[in-house]
């Protein structure tokens, strides 16, 4: 037959060992949750090194094609056309103007008064 001290060392036992089998569940869900954690960070970090590498092919293609030829260089000096001496005039909103008289007569422009 059992004794008190058997049964109550079985029972200690038993409480250890549930406390145990908490403590490894808990464990065991912490350690889902960091797994799925990790895989989803693992998802986007292959993402984004796709996204990099095709930036990369990208950039490499754009790199590798020839730029065009430049166009032949102007001569300036041909550009303008240089009509002679006897033909260059002003225009004629550049040349002198007579002075604008107002309705009293006076200059307008020439001489500002200034009263205080």
């Amino acid at each position: 037959m059992a004794t008190i001290s058997s049964v109550s060392s079985l029972q200690a036992s038993i409480a250890n060992a549930e406390r145990q089998v908490q403590q490894d569940q808990t464990r065991v869900t912490q350690d889902a949750s960091r797994l799925e954690q990790s895989r989803v960070q693992l998802s986007k970090d292959k993402q984004d090194l796709s996204d990099t590498q095709a930036k990369s092919r990208q950039a490499e293609q754009t790199a590798s094609t020839p730029e065009p030829a430049a166009p032949p260089a102007l001569r300036l000096d041909r550009a303008i056309e240089k009509p002679p001496v006897s033909q260059q005039t002003l225009p004629p909103e550049l040349s002198t103007r007579k002075p604008q008289v107002n309705t009293l007569g006076e200059t307008i422009g020439k001489i500002i008064n200034i009263v205080a």
